[in-house]
């Protein structure tokens, strides 16, 4: 049953990532664009991060991001660490590296 919930949270998450890209001409396509982005190999898929973050990063995850910076993507996780803390991490798109 934890699976299952957790399964439709990060799915959840993922229409957070994708809805979040920027509409440089207004055009509404950002769940385009992101996937897009995926298929041209321009961003690792939102589950690497997510793996990354869960492995290095324990808590709740709390809100993802994906926004283009110029021409770089930028994954932005929010994390509620054990202890209560909020953490904020990006992450470079491409490389998964922490920024």
């Amino acid at each position: 049953m934890f699976r299952r919930v957790r399964s439709y949270a990060l799915g959840g998450l993922v229409v957070v990532a994708l809805a979040a890209v920027p509409s440089y001409a207004g055009d509404g396509h950002d769940h385009d664009r992101a996937r897009q982005a995926l298929e041209a190999g321009e961003i690792l898929p939102l589950r690497t991060i997510l793996d990354h973050v869960e492995r290095d990063y324990p808590g709740q995850i709390m809100e993802v991001e994906l926004e283009q910076k110029g021409e770089r993507w930028v994954y932005e996780v929010k994390v509620l660490r054990t202890g209560g803390a909020l953490v904020k991490l990006k992450f470079d798109g491409r490389t998964g590296n922490v920024l």
